[in-house]
């Protein structure tokens, strides 16, 4: 993404419009805010028509314990290394439980202007750890400031100070290894550049290492200059054992070790051992997209490879037995969303509107085929729309559901969710194909199947990433935060909704809603329950 910078000075003013016209009803105390009684959220378990219960889909961080007292809930963008989980369970409500304010911060836009962003935005999710049954929040925010919350309170429990504003999710490592309790668990977090940074200046420290128990550094990556302009991290890394693997807004595909007694002391700070960097677009990319080869994306992962977006218009994957890239599917476009593994080991992708002369939309492909136009399954197009310096596509992530099963003697569904920058949120059934339906895809002259249409609602636009649990979906956009929920037949309806203007994915569990707003707060939705 380039990151529309009109965009967010748009967003940015309706935000404050928002604020100021609502009455909040809260109090400050240092930078938590004061609230009643806080209520320890309750099992909020959705009606499921799943399939059966092996059909889950997994969060390989659940579970994982650093001792008895702590597990990890979300512990990465999508919570898992196939971008798929979305938490435990959504709820019928969206009272607000609790909200507190994450700040605002300056940084240096188009043609060095500064500007003042509020909260929190794309991609935005919380991370989420329990400990001793009592959930934890991490969040980045728009302050410069990644802060760990009391999720069931509120409350502040401590912050760290980047150089620059936080858009993207984090990424929490268990470090096994590790004899000090700072190292146990960390948290690698990306920002932007620096506010007042130069993209030519030889060190750019926007990539750390920060201790989830105490807030204080492990360590900092300089990411280096290269094609891109950028010199941004919004993705989230992925681990493997003691190897973590990223894509950085420079374009470079970067694979380092995270443990921070490996990692080099370098005048005051400790950097972390670079095992790999590969470049994530070719010569004939530079000459298209000139310096807007960002790359913004989570990897995720099937069987030996990984498989990554990038902002070039390629997807990548990294064959993890020989350490090379041995698969490019080109679609020409910015690809912003990360790729989601479906349970049929293909790759939802999302297109946006640029540098193409079709529609953006989303896209399944087979990764064990060649990487030509064979390996695409179908492609949903979504319409053209300006909506600030976008002209359509999706920008967020999908999300794709375990299995359902409306009859006995039909094939099981799953559901594929995206909401696009035309403002419709868009369900269809990943599975299944539309009877002769051809569409054209991105370059307007290759045809695809289309995939079976299930439901579409206006929502207005949105570039977050839907939550599928259960039979229920949130939704979340520039209008607010809704639930859908839908039957057997896939009747949809909505049951609850919030407005306000959100850029960022959320997190739920036991049934309740936690997420940022651009208009400078952390959200807790849920069922209000009487405190006696």
């Amino acid at each position: 993404m380039r990151f529309k910078f009109l965009h967010l000075f748009f967003v940015s003013l309706f935000s404050l419009a928002f604020v100021s016209s609502c009455d909040f009803g809260f109090q400050f105390s240092g930078s938590v805010i004061k609230k009643e009684k806080a209520v320890a959220p309750r099992c909020c378990t959705a009606k499921l028509v799943l399939k059966n219960a092996n059909d889950l889909f997994t969060n390989e961080f659940s579970f994982k314990e650093i001792d008895n007292s702590i597990k990890i809930l979300n512990g990465t963008f999508l919570g898992n290394s196939q971008r798929n989980y979305y938490g435990d369970s959504i709820g019928t409500d969206l009272d607000i439980i609790w909200k507190t304010s994450i700040g605002k911060g300056q940084t240096i836009c188009v043609h060095d202007s500064v500007e003042t962003w509020m909260g929190a935005g794309w991609t935005g999710q919380p991370l989420m750890v329990e400990e001793n049954g009592i959930p934890f929040l991490i969040q980045g925010c728009y302050d410069h400031h990644l802060k760990k919350v009391n999720a069931v309170s509120g409350e502040l429990v401590w912050e760290y100070l980047f150089d620059d504003i936080i858009k993207g999710t984090g990424t929490l490592y268990v470090n096994k290894t590790a004899q000090e309790k700072e190292e146990q668990l960390v948290v690698m977090q990306g920002s932007r550049i620096g506010f007042k940074l130069k993209s030519w200046q030889k060190e750019i420290f926007s990539f750390r290492a920060v201790s989830y128990f105490s807030g204080k550094e492990n360590w900092r990556m300089n990411v280096k200059r290269g094609a891109s302009y950028s010199r941004d991290v919004d993705a989230s890394a992925l681990v493997l054992h003691d190897t973590a693997y990223i894509g950085l807004e420079n374009g470079i595909f970067t694979v380092f070790d995270p443990r921070k007694q490996n990692a080099e002391m370098v005048r005051d700070s400790f950097r972390p051992k670079i095992l790999q960097e590969l470049d994530l677009f070719n010569k004939e990319d530079k000459k298209l997209h000139g310096g807007e080869l960002v790359t913004e994306s989570s990897p995720c992962r099937i069987g030996d490879h990984l498989y990554i977006t990038s902002g070039s218009g390629h997807v990548y994957g990294y064959n993890l037995t020989t350490k090379k890239i041995d698969w490019d599917f080109y679609t020409a476009s910015d690809l912003d969303g990360s790729p989601v593994v479906t349970n049929d080991k293909c790759l939802i992708i999302t297109i946006e509107k640029q540098f193409i002369k079709g529609r953006g939309g989303a896209m399944k492909i087979d990764p064990s085929k060649p990487a030509d136009n064979n390996c695409v399954v179908w492609y949903f197009p979504t319409g053209d729309k300006k909506f600030s310096d976008w002209k359509g596509g999706i920008i967020g992530t999908a999300a794709v559901s375990k299995s359902f099963t409306t009859n006995k003697n039909k094939p099981q569904h799953q559901l594929c969710a995206f909401m696009a920058i035309d403002g419709y949120f868009y369900v269809v059934d990943q599975n299944e194909i539309e009877k002769d339906s051809l569409v054209y895809g991105p370059d307007s002259v290759a045809q695809f199947p289309k995939p079976k249409f299930i439901y579409r609602q206006k929502i207005g636009a949105s570039i977050a990433t839907p939550l599928i649990v259960g039979n229920r979906i949130v939704a979340t956009g520039y209008a607010g935060l809704r639930i859908f929920e839908f039957d057997t037949q896939f009747n949809f309806k909505e049951i609850a909704s919030f407005k306000g203007f959100f850029e960022s994915t959320p997190f739920v569990n036991k049934g309740r809603v936690y997420i940022a707003s651009r208009n400078g707060f952390l959200y807790c939705f849920g069922k209000k329950e009487e405190v006696l």
